[in-house]
């Protein structure tokens, strides 16, 4: 039993919440903040410096740019829209890749950690910019009556289930998708670090209950959950950048 009387201190919503660390004009700064500004920073400092005087031999940070930078554009990129399509979205996907990985890094950094990306308002905006990317293609493409189409998937060859489909597909690609898309992300790293912080206060807790093998097996959990982390955290921001490619690759597709 702990002080309290409470028994185990299980984590909750109150891990994700965080007091100002400064309030100017009545706006409240704080620790998430903080991080996706750091965040914006390495991203462009870091760049900055790999690409700001490229050589025809790169140095070590220009390869190490070259390979962040050639993952995304062969590796998502030309694979979904094709190189001729696809190169002048290759900035955008770049940046949104690295943005939401070292956003989601930062659950495993000392004094950080946490992720940026649980915070549901940060996913929200990155999938409206795909969602109003998407829209804007679609149109400009295909104009009102192709945009109609497109987003309802019309095909006259369904028939009598035709009306059903369409309303299925308009709700669908218009109101959920932009939600599956940002609720994705957001509850990969909302879960993964809920279950870090639980192993994590376990550990401690078992450790002060003189439960020392409970404790043992808590803690090399909590080095287990902070390695499958690194891994959900780099796959996390792929499949953001990878349906953000699919649904620039549909605003782009001719409808049949």
């Amino acid at each position: 039993m702990s002080d309290n009387g409470c028994g185990f201190p299980a984590p909750g919503l109150e891990s994700f919440l965080f007091k100002p660390l400064a309030t100017v004009g009545g706006f409240e700064f704080n620790k998430v903040m903080l991080l996706a500004l750091i965040t914006t920073a390495l991203i462009v400092v870091f760049f900055s410096a790999a690409f700001g005087r490229a050589k025809v031999v790169p140095g070590k940070l220009q390869m190490i740019g070259e390979a962040g930078y050639d993952f995304v554009r062969r590796g998502i990129v030309y694979e979904t829209l094709g190189k001729r399509e696809g190169e002048k979205y290759v900035p955008l996907m770049v940046s949104l890749f690295f943005f939401i990985w070292i956003m989601n890094v930062w659950s495993v950094i000392p004094l950080a950690q946490f992720p940026v990306s649980s915070v549901i308002a940060f996913p929200m905006v990155l999938a409206l910019i795909v969602y109003i990317t998407w829209v804007s293609l679609t149109f400009k493409k295909h104009g009102f009556v192709g945009f109609f189409k497109n987003v309802t998937g019309y095909d006259k060859s369904l028939g009598a289930v035709l009306p059903l489909v369409m309303v299925i597909e308009f709700f669908s690609n218009l109101l959920v998708r932009p939600f599956t898309h940002a609720v994705r992300l957001f509850a990969n790293m909302f879960a993964g670090h809920l279950m870090l912080v639980m192993f994590t206060v376990a550990s401690w807790y078992l450790m002060n209950s003189y439960m020392i093998p409970a404790a043992g097996v808590s803690f090399v959990m909590t080095i287990a959950m902070i390695c499958f982390e690194l891994f959900v955290q780099a796959v996390q921001a792929y499949v953001f950048v990878l349906l953000a490619c699919s649904y620039i690759q549909g605003a782009l597709a001719e409808h049949h």
